[in-house]
């Protein structure tokens, strides 16, 4: 794959799609450095620690319903999703957290731009970096099997995975992980089903066990028991390429 710029990407946050209102958004992420360097060294010793994390954007000052002030100046005490997509292709990379958000700082230039700067720190896990599994915000109006996208090879060690709902109208519909060997035979991935939808505006993050087989094709389905007539939803997959890689 050739060198890309950042062109044309998306960022949602806990069912809501603000990327208009961003103008930059910066993403970090790992274990914690601990120093453990001893008195016979001459240079620091460090092992990793706690997974963390954090996710940092610019907002305009947008006031509009359900735009980005309506969403960033509560500074709510409970968890949001955050997601960032590296453009609206199937199956680009897309980094996702779940997080508190720490702050919603003002700033009225010189020149006159009223700009905010909002952080938002891991909470319980951390940053992960995973493959869109719709191509940016997708709409389903009726269940649907989605396009899959190719992981090269099957894997052992589990995986994880993101929803983030914007939009619905029906009674329920739920949206579901599945994988494949051939892409022909798809079967749900155990523990990749998301709750059951009634209404939108959620978000979500599931896991499997860190030694599940994850197999080759994967793709993101909507079922429903009562019908619905309209989702909109993103879905993100972190599949595990090594053992132990969520802690």
């Amino acid at each position: 794959m050739a060198k890309q710029s950042g062109l044309g990407d998306n960022f949602y946050l806990h069912g809501y799609d603000v990327s208009g209102d961003l103008g930059s958004v910066s993403v970090s992420g790992g274990p914690a450095a601990l120093e453990v360097t001893g008195i016979d060294k001459s240079a620091y010793e460090r092992i990793g620690g706690l997974r963390t994390g954090g996710m940092n954007w610019s907002a305009f000052f947008n006031p509009t319903d359900d735009r980005a002030h309506d969403r960033l100046e509560n500074l709510p005490y409970t968890d949001v999703h955050c997601a960032y997509f590296r453009g609206t292709t199937l199956g680009n990379p897309a980094a996702c957290q779940v997080s508190k958000q720490i702050n919603y700082d003002g700033n009225r230039g010189d020149s006159g731009e009223f700009t905010f700067q909002v952080e938002a720190q891991c909470n319980g896990f951390g940053v992960e970096w995973g493959r869109s599994l719709t191509a940016g915000v997708r709409t389903d109006t009726g269940a649907t099997n989605g396009s899959s996208i190719d992981t090269t090879a099957a894997a052992s060690f589990g995986a994880q995975a993101y929803l983030q709902a914007f939009a619905m109208s029906g009674t329920d519909v739920t949206v579901k992980i599945q994988d494949s060997a051939d892409n022909s035979s798809f079967a749900d991935v155990t523990g990749l089903s998301f709750t059951q939808l009634t209404a939108g505006r959620t978000a979500e993050r599931l896991a499997t066990a860190n030694n599940a087989t994850i197999r080759r094709y994967l793709r993101a389905v909507t079922v429903t028991t009562g019908g619905f007539s309209s989702l909109a939803f993103a879905v993100v997959i972190v599949k595990n390429e090594i053992a132990g890689q969520v802690f």
